[in-house]
């Protein structure tokens, strides 16, 4: 892994979620990394000095001055740029706010103001606490100093409320953080559109044609140009995803109509374009703008076809790269060929619901790697791995 050998540090601030620090120090440091931990006084009330410091097999620091009354004390400019990476997990409400704001009244705060790595934040708080507008603002102003935020999940909390607010888990922390040491700068300079999720298509206002795509593929790859110096425009239908980083614009759509305009807008602006929306291939030709009702006769909607939004990108391409996607069921090769061929792509990414592990709603994908004199067939890996490797592809062929 890409954590071998770096440099960590970890605060840890005032949270129930605290509890997940061990977990996270234990992965990092199996990783390979050397792992220092800060916690905040309110920290303690939530997890064990004794067992940060045995899993992490470094002190803990807590106090600017040292407890054992030499009169030493802990370094906050010298922890600062002793890390490869400073990472806040859990980051409280609390600690966000004086982070965004500049306050220093603890050592992890100074630290914080000291250091010279970049700078990862998980919230963990309650959901109200979340989605308050002063938290909203605090996290806001934190990701506009180039802090990187990783996205609470969405369950149940301590409170017994239901929601946004449940820290990251820590695998989730660690793929993460490795990510992030696997980028270059190799795509510094270059700009791309990427599309995700599915399309929804209006039968009326509480009914729509659509797919079972979460968009986790297309996030994955917007993450993983920007991880490599990559300016990305992401184009998503209805998702529960979010974009962690700051060189992703995100552009919410809905349908497949609004998909193709926005790519058509951007297309021109960019060095290439990875389509992995499953955009809806049809639409009904007219939707209701009232419910329609349950009737004991059977109803026909007719459908008509939607905008092919890859074959009008490779009708209009000039030096762009572009990579389409291809989910099948059947002849799944010979079917791909013809698509790469036909949409005037230069890659297509196919992958097949036949393999177990592949297709919507899963961490994990095997594809294959379409191109005019080549195929590469993939191993089964997560998507976040997938990810890599098409990105990768992608390096090789604009640099």
């Amino acid at each position: 892994m890409a954590l071998n050998n770096k440099k960590i540090l970890l605060g840890v601030t005032g949270s129930i979620a605290a509890y997940k620090a061990a977990f996270l120090v234990r992965l990092m440091v199996k990783s390979g990394a050397e792992v220092k931990v800060i916690m905040t006084k309110a920290a303690e009330e939530f997890i064990g000095v004794v067992t940060l410091s045995t899993l992490s097999k470094n002190p803990v620091y807590i106090d600017f001055v040292k407890p054992d009354k030499s009169g030493r004390w802990n370094n906050h400019v010298e922890l600062g740029n002793w890390a490869d990476l400073m990472i806040v997990a859990p980051a409280s409400a609390n600690t966000i706010a004086k982070m965004a704001n500049g306050i220093c009244d603890n050592l992890l705060l100074a630290t914080y103001l000291s250091a010279r790595c970049p700078v990862i934040f998980a919230p963990a708080m309650d959901l109200d606490m979340y989605s308050h507008p002063a938290t909203a603002a605090n996290i806001q102003k934190l990701i506009e100093h180039n802090n990187e935020m990783i996205h609470p999940g969405d369950g149940e909390l301590a409170s017994g409320l239901i929601g946004e607010g449940r820290m990251a888990e820590p695998e989730e922390i660690v793929e993460y953080i490795d990510r992030s040491f696997s980028g270059t700068d190799d795509l510094v300079g270059k700009s791309f559109l990427v599309t995700a999720g599915p399309t929804y298509e209006k039968i009326d206002p509480v009914r729509f044609i659509g797919n079972h795509s979460s968009g986790k593929m297309g996030f994955e790859i917007a993450e993983s140009i920007a991880a490599n110096g990559g300016e990305v425009t992401l184009v998503s239908g209805p998702s529960k995803l979010e974009v962690r980083h700051p060189n992703i614009k995100l552009i919410k759509v809905e349908t497949a109509s609004e998909m193709y305009k926005k790519c058509l807008e951007n297309f021109g602006f960019v060095d290439g374009a990875i389509m992995t929306a499953a955009v809806a291939d049809y639409r009904p030709s007219k939707s209701s703008d009232s419910k329609i009702k349950k009737q004991k006769q059977s109803i026909t909607i007719n459908l008509e076809p939607t905008q092919d939004i890859l074959a009008s990108l490779g009708k209009i391409k000039e030096q762009q790269f572009l990579v389409g996607f291809a989910l099948e069921t059947d002849n799944e090769i010979k079917n791909a060929k013809k698509k790469l061929k036909s949409k005037n792509a230069d890659l297509i990414v196919l992958n097949s619901l036949n393999v177990e592990g592949s297709g919507f709603n899963v961490d994990t994908n095997k594809v294959w790697l379409v191109e005019k004199d080549e195929i590469t067939e993939m191993e089964l890996m997560p998507k976040s791995e997938v990810a890599k490797v098409i990105v990768r592809k992608i390096i090789e062929e604009l640099i």
